[in-house]
């Protein structure tokens, strides 16, 4: 107790050395920490893009290909499906619901996606949460528009607004659909997922913008006619009322002799792709090894300079009586305690950046972060930490406790 006492009173005696190795060693943690709580929020924000989908149909293209351009949003469709294979596909027995989609369209950088109806009613993401409106309500005209919340804030977008829609995707347009402009009425909840960064218009519309209908109607036009007759589509989502429907289904696109297509199970393919991204959760573990590694060999650095400062010290506490054990034990306390106090601090820091960062990782990177509790894993970790600090302090410990009491007295030149 008296040793604990006086490791104390030693550390506040040097506080600008400690609060630096304190900082280091707390900043430390708290990357280690966030990384590792982001790496496997990722992966499951990642996984719940898209929930409750049983295939995603497109041509006939690579797997991740085809997740990437019809859920992502990422690479363009190298061709589509024609409007008549949707419908004989989707009339089989046991699909319970579909959704299709037409891509290809922008609007300032952001995706433009022509649908219907269904998607507000059966698409899902996360653990099967619908899509729900902060504002307005789903589309019923043909000239209408419901924006992702991500679009809404970024470009400033309220209810009644007019926007254009240009042909092609990215930042950069050469066609604007000026003669067609579409009227907000709808804004989503934010998701989390590539759904925030994406108008949605009726699949109709699509037709209409690209000149296949006349539209002196259009705006008296409702529920009946948003879908339209357009001659493809970029893929369709499916949900069956039983996974032995899914698989059966699946094999019959994937041999269909009139148009080459592709039935994929997002489930199976997410998985797949995460494991080609597999280098990046190794590359984030090293990350934090190395910055872990860093801050220890920098509590040494500090603890070995402090000794030499702290040799006349110690030779004072063993002419009191000290023996070379207990001054073991005090700069091993020490150390241990500037490491406790430090995963402590990187603790509360770790806290303070998933509250203050957390909703910035979600609208920007999709990444929804879990605030809770410390895992089995994440405490694996602070101990781990915590006993490589006390084999780091042993180092400065057995150094003092060979010093002698005629070294530290003496005057060195």
């Amino acid at each position: 107790m008296i040793l604990a006492k006086l490791a104390y009173k030693s550390l506040l005696n040097r506080k600008a050395s400690v609060f630096l190795t304190l900082l280091t060693i707390a900043i430390s943690v708290m990357l280690l920490l966030s990384i590792e709580r982001i790496r496997v929020d990722a992966k499951s924000s990642f996984s719940n893009t898209l929930s409750g989908t049983d295939l995603i149909v497109g041509a006939r293209t690579g797997d991740i290909q085809l997740l990437l351009s019809s859920v992502f949003r990422i690479g363009h469709a190298n061709n589509g499906v024609s409007w008549q294979s949707y419908e004989y596909i989707t009339n089989q027995r046991g699909v319970k619901w579909s959704i299709p989609i037409s891509l290809g369209d922008s609007h300032k950088g952001q995706a433009v996606i022509g649908t219907t109806l269904d998607y507000f009613t059966h698409y899902r993401f996360a653990k099967k949460q619908n899509l729900s409106f902060s504002k307005g309500h789903a589309f019923e005209a043909i000239n209408e528009v419901v924006l992702g919340s991500e679009v809404a804030n970024k470009l400033d977008y309220k209810l009644g607004d007019n926007i254009v829609i240009s042909h092609g995707m990215g930042n950069t347009s050469f066609h604007h659909h000026k003669d067609n402009p579409f009227t907000v009425v709808g804004i989503l909840n934010a998701t989390g997922t590539p759904v925030d960064k994406t108008l949605h218009i009726p699949l109709a519309a699509i037709d209409l913008i690209h000149g296949g209908s006349n539209t002196e109607h259009a705006e008296h036009e409702k529920h009946n006619n948003l879908t339209g007759h357009p001659k493809q589509i970029t893929a369709f989502l499916m949900g069956f009322e039983s996974p032995l429907y899914t698989l059966q289904i699946r094999r019959n696109i994937n041999q269909y002799k009139k148009e080459a297509l592709l039935g994929i199970m997002p489930t199976v393919t997410l998985k797949e792709l995460w494991g080609i991204l597999a280098i990046v959760e190794k590359i984030l573990l090293l990350f934090s090894a190395v910055v872990v590694l860093v801050s220890l060999l920098g509590m040494l650095t500090t603890l070995l300079a402090n000794l030499s400062q702290r040799r006349r010290e110690l030779a004072i506490l063993r002419s009191v009586g000290a023996r070379p054990w207990q001054l073991f034990t005090l700069i091993s306390f020490e150390s241990l305690l500037t490491m406790f106090i430090g995963c402590l601090v990187g603790c509360a820091l770790y806290y303070l950046a998933l509250f203050t960062g957390g909703s910035y990782l979600q609208s920007h990177a999709g990444i929804s972060v879990n605030i809770a509790m410390l895992s089995y894993y994440e405490l694996t970790l602070i101990g781990v930490i915590m006993v490589a600090g006390f084999i780091i302090g042993l180092i400065p410990a057995t150094r003092a406790y060979f010093y002698s009491l005629s070294d530290g007295m003496s005057i060195k030149t």
